[in-house]
Parts: structure tokens; sequence; C-alpha cells
């Protein structure tokens, strides 16, 4: 691990004014990538910005139509979570399922957004349930915020404060995860939402992405058989010693019918 100058910010503005002072600044979450990373000398911060100690980043709660989720929520407060539990119960699944106990119990939402690993289960979530971003700058669309492996819309100086979920009418996650990192090989997030559906895949590719096809045969028919014989095309997906492409492309048609399944 390399010298870095630690911060711990006190407030939302003071954090935004620390890590614009320096080029190289980092915000630290959860920790749950960033350190194994510092230990690895994979990344060489000059300083770090702890959010731990800021309210008005934790907490969940509804805004109307949505649940309104803190940056700096935990992942076990999701998935045991009476309030998410109830108006959009496939998020609360989905959270449970990530990683183990004790990464649950530090990773922060926030941070997994920001992260945006390509086999992280939040981002299929945000896409899923058409989710929007916010940060102590904007509001971002879903559909906006994902950029490319590791890459988001956000601005070098800016942080995310809170994730905005629209209570879906149905909605379902499943996923095929790691066996060791319980990471997704691949996830489906399916959801329709005011008469919208949304089909988000997670882990198949660099980056989480919209199935389409999958898309228009659930908005004509909600079922699993509606997408048993949609194939999905190996081309540009991920292939590693977890799983080649084509087997992910399988797997993307056999986690979405689940998702469907676990939706009702």
């Amino acid at each position: 691990m390399y010298n870095f100058e630690y911060q711990r910010a006190q407030s939302v503005a003071d954090a935004a004014k620390a890590l614009g002072a320096k080029e190289e600044a980092k915000l630290l979450a959860g920790g749950m990538t960033l350190i194994p990373t510092l230990k690895q000398r994979l990344a060489k911060p000059s300083d770090l910005v702890d959010l731990g100690r800021i309210a008005e980043l934790k907490g969940i709660k509804r805004d109307g139509n949505a649940i309104v989720v803190g940056a700096m929520t935990r992942h076990v407060e999701v998935a045991t979570s009476d309030l998410v539990k109830s108006a959009i119960p496939a998020l609360a699944h989905l959270a449970e399922g990530i990683g183990d106990p004790q990464v649950r119990n530090r990773g922060t939402i926030g941070g997994s957004v920001a992260n945006n690993d390509p086999a992280a289960d939040y981002p299929a979530a945000v896409l899923g349930l058409n989710a929007t971003v916010i940060t102590n700058k904007r509001k971002i669309a879903a559909d906006d915020f994902f950029k490319g492996m590791f890459e988001t819309a956000l601005a070098p100086d800016e942080i995310i404060t809170a994730v905005s979920f629209p209570v879906a009418e149905k909605a379902g996650y499943s996923k095929f995860p790691n066996p060791a990192s319980r990471y997704a090989v691949v996830g489906v997030m399916v959801a329709r939402t005011g008469g919208q559906v949304r089909v988000a895949v997670t882990g198949a590719g660099p980056v989480v992405f919209r199935q389409k096809d999958m898309e228009a045969a659930l908005g004509r028919s909600w079922s699993a058989d509606a997408v048993a014989n949609i194939k999905q095309s190996a081309a540009g997906l991920n292939s590693d010693i977890h799983a080649s492409a084509e087997y992910r492309a399988h797997l993307v048609t056999v986690m979405a019918k689940r998702a469907v399944q676990a939706a009702g």
C-alpha cells in the first residue's frame, strides 16, 4: 500500500471540497473494492476521503412512488429493510445475495454503483428498475449512468448521495453466482413499472445492459415462456476461467426465466 493522506469528511459539502482539492483524491465508502486494490498497490491516491460519518448519506425512505436509498446505506440494511421488502422485494432479495456477511455488513450501495464492477448486482437493479442516481450536483437517469467497465457518468468531483428506485408492479432478480466471490457470472433483473418492461443483465458483458428482445416479449406476455426461446448473442460478452462467452449467453436466458418466475 502506498502512502496517502486520510481525511474524514463531516458533510457532503466537506467531502466534495476535499475531493476537488486534490486531483488524485479518492472517496472511501465501504472499501470493499478500494481497500484490496490499495493493498495490491494497483492504485495510488494522494488522499482518501472517508464518507463513513456523514449521516445525510444513510437511510432508506419512501418518497411518493419511489424508495430512496442513501448512498452510504449498507447492503444488509437494504436486505433487511421492511420498507424495501414490502415495496420492492426483488431489491431486498438482490441485496441479500451480495458477497458474504462481511461484505454485506460493510459494503454500500453508493460505493457499488459508483464502482460499476461489471459483475456487481446493484447495476442490474438500477438499470432494471429504471432508478435515478442522485448526486451532489444533479440527477442521472439509469440509462445514462453506466458507460463502460468501471466507468460511469460521474464527474471527478461528483458524489452519489442516494439512489431512487421507482416501485415496480412486478420485479424479480436471479443470478448464477461465482461460488467463491458471489459476484454474478450472470444476473438478470426484470421489472414492469407503469406498463414499461425492462430487463437488465449484469456479469455477462463488460457493462450492465438491457436485453431489448426480452423486454419486447415480456411486454406482450409476462411469463417465463415468453423469454424461453430468446437467444442472447455471445458477441462481446465476457469470457474467462469462470465461464465462456457462449455459456454466459446461455445463462442470460436461464436467469431471465427464473427472474420472471420470481417476480410472479
